[in-house]
């Protein structure tokens, strides 16, 4: 049994492998949704990350296709006290932005299509600097209070405005961010590591990062010369055949090879290894993308295997 993990100063336990519900209603449809979800959660799996702007960016859709399809899948199988759900509020199309308004009618909306009466950990999508933080925590710490959202937490934000609001909830008694979600990983460490890193270890905040394999490039199967048709090609396009993207991949690659293990695996267990990382987020289109997915939380790398991915990555 892999043990849990605590999230920052919350209650909340969760496996050390998040799983992003971000290809549902994309490029997962209904029936590989459930089999994904029903295999995670017979694996150990419990932490389910989604938001209400998923999938709006798709054709035809409006946002909250995840959610909802989460949300069936919770009242099909009856297990939602076994599973921490995380969403988030402020990009979906109908309530864009961190206003007091519109994070509250935003939770109502994605509470009806959880089909829950709460949500474990709900996160600010993208920082709204247009709002003042005591308006922004004032209306979190609100749900908090009305039972609505047990623990909140943040993402795409400045280290400033973090430290500021966590500042105020303790200044103020208000609900206090647990967690942080920044985009983290081997080809882009320079987009936590640093100021917002400093403040969530000094703060005692979990990270859960996103793109924990830069979009599907630390898979290893986009590489110089290779044709993968996928929707997300398009994000990985700036790493593929780079001097630091080989370097990364050869790194991987060999590490894989010394454990016989595969390569996102090693991808994962380095950021599951940095400072502060609790559970990193990675999805899966498929049940057979799973296991490589899930070895993260058996897979210890040696500090020189860590030291080696470092440099390769730097």
């Amino acid at each position: 049994m892999t043990p849990l993990r605590t999230l920052g100063s919350s209650d909340l336990e969760v496996f050390p492998l998040s799983l992003g519900g971000n290809v549902f209603g994309w490029t997962a449809d209904r029936a590989t949704s459930f089999a994904v979800l029903d295999a995670y959660t017979a694996a150990g799996g419990n932490f389910i990350d989604t938001a209400d702007a998923y999938t709006a960016w798709v054709d035809g859709n409006k946002g909250g296709e995840s959610e909802t399809l989460i949300g069936e899948w919770l009242a099909e199988r009856g297990n939602r006290s076994d599973v921490v759900v995380a969403t988030k509020v402020g990009a979906h199309p109908d309530y864009k932005g961190l206003s007091a308004t519109t994070i509250k009618a935003a939770a109502d909306a994605s509470l009806q299509r959880l089909g829950t009466d709460y949500i474990d950990l709900y996160y600010t999508h993208f920082d709204d600097t247009s709002v003042p933080v005591e308006e922004i925590i004032g209306a979190l710490d609100e749900l908090v209070r009305a039972g609505k959202v047990r623990a909140i937490a943040a993402s795409n934000i400045s280290p400033e405005r973090l430290q500021e609001s966590l500042d105020l909830s303790d200044r103020e008694g208000l609900a206090r961010y647990v967690a942080l979600q920044p985009h983290y990983n081997l080809v882009s460490r320079d987009t936590y590591e640093g100021p917002l890193q400093e403040v969530a270890s000094r703060s005692g905040l979990a990270a859960v990062p996103y793109f924990g394999l830069a979009a599907g490039f630390l898979t290893g199967k986009y590489r110089a010369g290779a044709h993968v048709e996928s929707a997300r090609y398009s994000r990985v396009e700036a790493y593929v055949g780079t001097e630091r993207g080989d370097r990364v991949l050869t790194a991987l690659d060999e590490i894989a090879q010394a454990h016989d293990a595969q390569v996102p695996t090693v991808a994962l267990a380095w950021l599951a290894a940095q400072p502060t990382v609790a559970a990193p987020i990675a999805s899966a289109r498929t049940v057979e993308q799973l296991p490589a997915l899930l070895a993260v939380a058996d897979l210890e790398l040696t500090d020189a295997e860590l030291s080696a991915l470092n440099a390769a990555s730097a």
